[in-house]
């Protein structure tokens, strides 16, 4: 309990939790209203560019440069964007993120359906890569929170080593993956529901993991955590 205690709450368990969820809810959204796509990664993009350039659709092929350097692009600024927030001394860069996310979610629940789907996937995108780079360790744990092909792999790691050693550390971590995989399917179920409901403005069901996120990070910035906003979370 101790050592928990030295984590930031950037690093809990819980925030990664919630951001899990909010992300498996970006990717239901973006499917099932903004163009039958999944915005929270690129490996579909990159394999889609590379089919189209293969049959000689250069031009087709060329269109997904525009996710995949939203992408890029995200993960760049998140990356240099932390030294100079910290020299404000009042929030933290992840806090600030949170902020920005549940600002550009809500401004993409007024944009109409009729709009090219486009725009809103770039957008999806670059603050999936930038929540992606900047959430990086759950309580030391390595974990991407805006898709789930590594929790997979871990749950059968940790199963493994549970059978082959009887390695309790390993059920425990294979669980612990395996519960943010549930998080991650659960807010695609949600937003699934939420789109047939009240169709473009499902994405305003985010703000509600996001909202306590940010909650959380303000007021750990502004009261037990105000002396380590120059502290960096792990894996950074």
């Amino acid at each position: 309990m101790e050592q928990q205690k030295n984590y930031l709450v950037c690093e809990r368990r819980s925030v990664f939790a919630l951001l899990t969820l909010s992300a498996g809810m970006m990717g239901a959204y973006t499917f099932n209203l903004r163009g039958g796509v999944f915005c929270n990664a690129q490996t579909a993009n990159v394999v889609l560019m590379a089919l189209a350039f293969g049959k000689g659709d250069w031009l087709g092929g060329s269109y997904y440069l525009l996710p995949i350097g939203a992408y890029l692009a995200g993960a760049f600024l998140s990356e240099l964007l932390p030294s100079p927030m910290r020299r404000f001394g009042f929030l933290r860069w992840d806090t600030y993120l949170v902020a920005f996310e549940c600002c550009v979610l809500f401004a993409i629940g007024f944009i109409p359906l009729t709009w090219p789907h486009h725009f809103v996937q770039v957008l999806v995108n670059f603050i999936a890569s930038m929540q992606y780079n900047t959430f990086r360790q759950a309580e030391g744990i390595p974990m991407a929170t805006t898709f789930c092909t590594n929790q997979l792999r871990q749950v059968g790691v940790g199963l493994a080593k549970a059978v082959r050693k009887g390695d309790r550390e390993g059920l425990h971590r294979a669980l612990f993956f395996l519960g943010m995989l549930g998080c991650f399917f659960g807010g695609g179920v949600l937003s699934t529901v939420a789109c047939q409901l009240v169709s473009a403005k499902a994405i305003w069901l985010n703000l509600l993991p996001l909202g306590i996120v940010l909650a959380r990070l303000v007021r750990a910035d502004l009261t037990h955590e105000k002396d380590q906003l120059f502290r960096k979370p792990s894996g950074h």
